[in-house]
């Protein structure tokens, strides 16, 4: 079978997007990547978590989890490590009741 130019450049155009699409899982296809620091990241797209806890450290961990979770859900296990995230931001508010966390990071994945 011969190929015509515009079919061999149609096929030279998709092809790094199949090989690239094999290191992406869930619907992490969807968003612009980049390699960062020997990790592949979503370069755009930040997820975000949020826990309250009687103490700083417990509302940061159920902030994580969310996170986790979150990101597990939508992406799948390979993307939802937190040491792992990019641009990472935590902020903390102390309420009446304990602590309040917020995290938001870019994630990726080894």
């Amino acid at each position: 079978m011969r190929l015509g130019m515009p079919a061999l450049t149609l096929f030279a155009l998709t092809m790094p997007l199949a090989v690239s699409a094999q290191e992406v899982t869930g619907l992490a296809a969807m968003h612009d990547m980049r390699r960062e620091k020997g990790k592949l990241c979503m370069s755009d797209h930040w997820h975000s978590g949020s826990g309250t806890g009687a103490s700083k450290q417990a509302a940061q961990k159920a902030a994580i989890r969310s996170w986790i979770d979150f990101t597990d859900l939508e992406y799948g296990g390979r993307w939802a490590s937190f040491a792992n995230a990019a641009s990472k931001k935590v902020s903390y508010s102390k309420e009446s009741t304990g602590w309040s966390a917020s995290v938001e990071a870019r994630p990726c994945y080894r």
